[in-house]
C-alpha cells in the first residue's frame, strides 16, 4: 500500500479528466470455492486498488465529479466476525489511510446511486467481470448484465487507461521487485529441471517461491513440453531428454504489481540441431524487438518486425518460401507465430484487459485487424515513456493448424507444408522479457536479465 498522498493525487488526476457525474468503483467480494466459508484466494479489483488502495472484500467507492466529494462504502467488523478475523480497523480509519473523508455502510450504496440517478445524473461505471458485481449493478441501475459492458462509461474507461498506462516511480519500483521475484522463480526452475522429473514438481516449486516471496503467481503457471499449446496448464508429463520445456510464469507482489517471463529450456541442458537454429531465431527476434522499443514507436510495427525476422529465418530453414513482405502481409507467418508480440503489464499481468483492449492497446490512430494472428495483438498503439510492456515472440508447430491450412491451400505460396511434417512433435519456443519504456528508450525491468542465450541456459541447467 502506498501513502495516502499517492491515492489522493491519483483521484485528483482522474477528476481533472472527468467533467460531471458520479464515478462508481466496485470492489470485489470473496468468491466461494465449494461452500461460502471456503473461498478462493481474494483478489481486489485493480482499478479500485489504483484509486483507493484498500485490499479487502466488500468495499465500494464513489467520486462526485461535480463536487469532488469521495465516499467509501463498507462495514466495520461485527462482534461475531472478530472471533474469526481478530480486531480490524474501523472504516473511518481505513478511509483516512487513503485520504478519503466520508464513509457509509455498504448497504447504503444502492440507495445512494439510485437517488443520484433519479436526479438525472450520469453514473459512470466500469465493465464488470464478476457475476456478483453484475447482479448488483443490475439491481442499482436496471441494466441487464448482457448490456453492461456496452453501457459502461467510455469516458471513465479512457480516463483510467490514460492514467494507468503511464507508470509512476512508486509503481516502477514495485514492478522491479516483481521481476526480481520472477527471476528467482525461473532461475530455480532452470537449475532444477532434470530428465525424469514430473512437470508438476517444477510448477509447484515455482509457485512456492512466488507465494513465499510475494503474494501468488501472477497467473496460473504455464509449464509444458507441449509448448505449441499457448496456455498449457497441465503439468503431468515426465521431462524427457532432448524435448523443449516452455515455462511462462511470473510473480504478483502483496502490492499486486506483476511480472511475466517466458523461457524455453532444452531438457538435459543442450539445444541441438533444428531446435538450436529455431531458438536462436526467436532470440534474434526478441532482442531486436526489445531494441526497437522507445517513445513514439508503433508497437504494431515492432510486432510486424518480429514477424518479418521469423519469416526470413524460416525461409532460410526451408519451412517458408516466397517474398517476406508478401508473406507477412498475407499473415502466413501466423502458422508459426499466431500470437501478439506482447501486452501491457502492471497491476494486472494483462494490464487493464477488463476495461477493454480496444481502449488499452488501440486508439484513434490504429484499429484492430481481423486477420488471423494479427488480431491477437493486444497492443498496437505508439509507445510512451512510462509504458510497461512484455516482448514475447515465439515459434510454434501446431499440427492441426498446419494440416487445415494445407488442406485448404491457405498460404501455400509461402509455407513448405511437407517440410513441416518432421516437426509435428516439436512443440514451441517462446522468449519473453518485461521492459519499461523510458524517455531515452527502454530498460529491462528487474536487477538483471534472466539467462537467455543457449550458452547461459546450458550453464545454469548443468551447473
Amino acid at each position: 500500500m502506498f501513502s495516502k498522498e499517492i491515492y489522493t493525487q491519483r483521484r485528483r488526476a482522474l477528476k481533472s479528466k472527468m467533467d460531471k457525474g458520479i464515478g462508481l468503483f466496485m470492489g470485489n467480494r470473496e468468491a466461494p470455492c465449494n461452500y461460502n466459508d471456503n473461498t478462493y484466494h481474494f483478489r481486489q479489483d485493480s482499478s479500485f486498488l489504483y484509486f483507493f488502495g484498500l485490499d479487502e472484500p466488500d468495499l465500494a467507492a464513489v467520486i462526485d465529479f461535480d463536487t469532488g466529494k469521495e465516499i467509501l462504502f463498507g462495514d466495520d467488523v461485527s462482534l461475531d466476525a472478530v472471533v474469526w478475523t481478530g480486531p480490524l480497523p474501523k472504516m473511518q480509519e481505513k478511509a483516512e489511510k487513503v485520504g478519503v473523508v466520508h464513509t457509509s455502510p455498504r448497504n447504503t450504496l444502492s440507495g445512494f446511486i439510485q437517488k443520484e440517478q433519479q436526479k438525472g445524473r450520469t453514473i459512470h461505471f466500469l465493465p464488470p467481470y464478476r457475476s456478483d458485481n453484475k447482479i448488483e449493478l443490475m439491481d442499482m441501475l436496471g441494466i441487464h448484465p448482457k448490456e453492461q459492458k456496452e453501457k459502461a462509461s467510455e469516458q471513465l474507461i479512457r480516463a483510467i487507461v490514460g492514467l494507468r498506462m503511464i507508470k509512476q516511480p512508486e509503481e516502477i519500483a514495485q514492478l522491479d521487485k516483481a521481476c526480481d521475484l520472477g527471476y528467482a522463480m525461473h532461475y530455480t526452475a532452470m537449475k532444477m529441471a532434470k530428465p525424469g522429473m514430473v512437470e508438476q514438481e517444477l510448477a509447484g516449486i515455482m509457485e512456492g517461491i512466488a507465494i513465499s516471496g510475494g503474494y501468488t503467481p501472477s497467473f496460473p503457471i504455464i509449464l509444458t513440453q507441449n509448448g505449441e499449446v499457448m496456455h498449457g496448464h497441465s503439468h503431468h508429463q515426465i521431462l524427457e531428454e532432448g524435448r523443449l520445456l516452455l515455462i511462462d510464469a511470473g510473480a504478483e507482489l502483496q502490492s499486486h504489481y506483476c511480472s511475466d517471463f517466458t523461457r524455453t529450456l532444452p531438457v538435459g541442458g543442450t539445444f541441438r540441431g533444428m531446435a538450436l537454429d529455431l531458438y536462436n531465431l526467436v532470440l534474434q527476434a526478441n532482442n531486436h524487438c526489445i531494441s526497437m522499443c522507445a517513445p513514439g514507436v508503433s508497437f504494431k510495427e515492432v510486432h510486424l518486425t518480429a514477424a518479418r525476422i521469423i519469416t526470413e529465418g524460416l525461409k532460410d530453414l526451408g519451412l517458408m518460401k516466397g517474398d517476406t513482405e508478401e508473406a507477412v502481409a498475407a499473415g502466413a507467418h501466423a502458422a508459426f507465430f499466431p500470437t501478439g508480440l506482447g501486452h501491457n503489464m502492471g497491476l494486472d499481468v494483462h494490464d487493464m484487459e477488463d476495461l477493454g483492449e480496444q481502449f488499452v492497446g488501440y486508439d484513434h490512430t490504429v484499429s484492430r485487424s481481423t486477420q488471423f494472428g494479427l488480431k491477437s495483438l493486444r497492443m498496437a498503439r505508439k509507445l510512451e515513456a512510462g509504458n510497461v510492456m512484455t516482448v514475447e515472440p515465439g515459434f510454434y508447430v501446431i499440427p492441426t493448424l498446419l494440416e487445415l491450412w494445407k488442406k485448404d491451400g491457405h498460404n501455400a505460396a509461402f509455407i513448405n507444408f511437407e517440410k513441416c511434417k518432421p516437426l509435428y512433435k516439436f512443440g514451441g519456443i517462446r522468449i519473453e522479457d518485461d521492459l519499461l519504456v523510458t524517455k531515452e528508450g527502454h530498460r529491462l525491468l528487474g536487477s538483471k536479465r534472466l539467462p537467455v542465450t543457449p550458452e547461459e541456459i546450458g550453464e545454469v541447467m548443468k551447473g
